[in-house]
């Protein structure tokens, strides 16, 4: 099994995982434990197209700020809301999942072991992990969180970007650290939203593992 490292572009028809930390991974996998799919929209007009034909629940973000009309792109706020399902439109998250080629799941710090031993079983011979990054730019939050997935795949062949991001993510203080003073955390902080940071270091505290298959997502099960 190879194990690649990617930014922003798929190149696999094997398997992805999508890494999106702050926030859209997070707050996918926790929103799995209230609602039975999330459908991701691309643009605001989609979402709110999408939410009139299944009267779907609007959650998203454009620059880590809550879109007006919807609620946040929050793992804390999420939680309380429930129904049978939410659309979900984010910067950068969504937009890459809608651009995917191939089975996505979706990764994070919080259910990293769940999903690398989902991508075993559900790749062939290749899993591509997919960092979303910042509006096209490298964000150091999807590249450790990357590292932690990695972790749990270390004992198949890794590309030279995936050893590492394994490497980074060794110290777990100096991991959350670096988390806990990115640029993306920051300008969290500044809106408001420093608790989710906060809540998305956590590791391995959800057994969730959201699957996407080209038009909604849903909890895979093992």
């Amino acid at each position: 099994m190879k194990i690649k490292l990617t930014h922003q572009r798929s190149t696999t028809r094997d398997l992805s995982i999508m890494v999106d930390l702050l926030r859209a991974s997070t707050t996918i996998t926790i929103a799995l434990d209230k609602f039975k799919k999330i459908i991701p929209a691309e643009s605001i007009s989609e979402a709110l197209k999408i939410s009139r034909e299944t009267g779907g629940l609007l959650a998203g973000e454009r620059g880590g700020e809550t879109i007006n009309g919807f609620i946040g792109n929050s793992p804390i706020q999420i939680q309380d809301y429930a129904g049978e399902t939410l659309i979900l439109t984010t910067s950068n998250g969504t937009r890459i999942l809608k651009n995917l080629k191939s089975k996505a799941l979706i990764g994070s710090l919080i259910n990293a072991s769940a999903v690398a031993s989902a991508a075993i079983e559900l790749a062939s011979h290749e899993i591509e992990i997919i960092m979303a990054g910042v509006n096209g730019r490298f964000a150091i939050e999807d590249f450790l969180a990357a590292g932690e997935i990695i972790y749990y795949l270390r004992d198949y062949e890794l590309d030279e970007f995936a050893k590492a991001a394994l490497m980074a993510a060794d110290d777990k203080k100096m991991v959350d650290d670096a988390i806990l003073n990115s640029k993306s955390a920051l300008k969290l902080k500044k809106l408001g939203f420093f608790e989710d940071v906060e809540f998305s270091i956590q590791r391995n505290i959800s057994e969730n593992v959201p699957i996407y298959n080209g038009e909604l997502i849903k909890k895979y099960k093992i």
